[in-house]
């Protein structure tokens, strides 16, 4: 393909006849006056395609060699493709367009298997947590003073998630985050965690272990859909600012 931002119809022309055998100019302007596809226009009344463009018009000219697709249809598709959905195919009618799985997959969330128990536990005096998590005892102070974090009392060690909560928090405060402004982050959690046991509460029958399994298994199951949710919302409020 050309390497101009823009090409000429005779470019285009060039480009699409490999797989296209029979298209001309004709075709293209034809295409272009059903509202297929819309190339720029110089000042001097020229058309000027994008990359799009063209891919575009291989779509429209792919739909009409290897599917038989009526205009109409594939005027259907390409506004459910403008829209970021997916069209039905396979039939004459495309149907309703639907939302593509992507938009509903994980996508990297954590599941509730990523709530489980780590099979690694590790113990780690204060010094070895500032060393580990690359932060200064002042910074480690201010996140205990606000509740982000506290030693195990009955052995005044750190774990694991001290670790990562403490790397979190340092990486935060290169960007102006102080530990006082997450303790909402931590009243937030807590309030969740409660929520989840209550809901489990039902669930648990003391001497039941088949239960208290069940009930394990809902929290984590409920945790990974909490995480995706606020994942979504961050996600959705910094897109309304574009």
């Amino acid at each position: 393909m050309p390497s101009r931002d823009r090409m000429s119809i005779g470019d285009v022309l060039q480009e699409l006849r490999s797989d296209f055998p029979d298209i001309t100019v004709s075709k293209i302007r034809y295409l272009e006056s059903e509202g297929l596809v819309e190339p720029e226009r110089t000042p001097s009344g020229y058309r000027k395609f994008s990359t799009a463009d063209v891919e575009r018009l291989r779509y429209v000219l792919t739909m009409q060699r290897d599917r038989f697709y009526p205009l109409r249809e594939i005027r259907k598709n390409l506004e459910a493709m403008d829209r970021g959905l997916t069209p039905q195919s396979g039939s004459e009618d495309v149907g309703t367009p639907t939302v593509p799985k992507v938009v509903l997959s994980d996508d990297g969330y954590p599941t509730g298997d990523s709530f489980r128990p780590s099979r690694h536990e590790i113990r780690l005096s204060r010094a070895e947590l500032l060393e580990a998590a690359e932060i200064g005892t002042d910074l480690l102070d201010a996140m205990e003073q606000f509740g982000l974090m506290r030693p195990r009392a009955s052995h005044q060690h750190y774990d694991g998630v001290d670790v990562a909560v403490a790397k979190t928090v340092g990486e935060l405060a290169a960007y102006g985050v102080e530990p006082r402004h997450l303790r909402a982050f931590k009243t937030a959690a807590d309030r969740e965690v409660g929520l989840f046991e209550q809901i489990v509460s039902t669930q648990q029958r003391p001497g039941d272990p088949s239960a208290t399994a069940r009930a394990e298994e809902t929290i984590r199951e409920l945790a990974a859909l909490s995480v995706r949710l606020h994942t979504t919302l961050v996600k959705h409020g910094l897109q309304k600012r574009d």
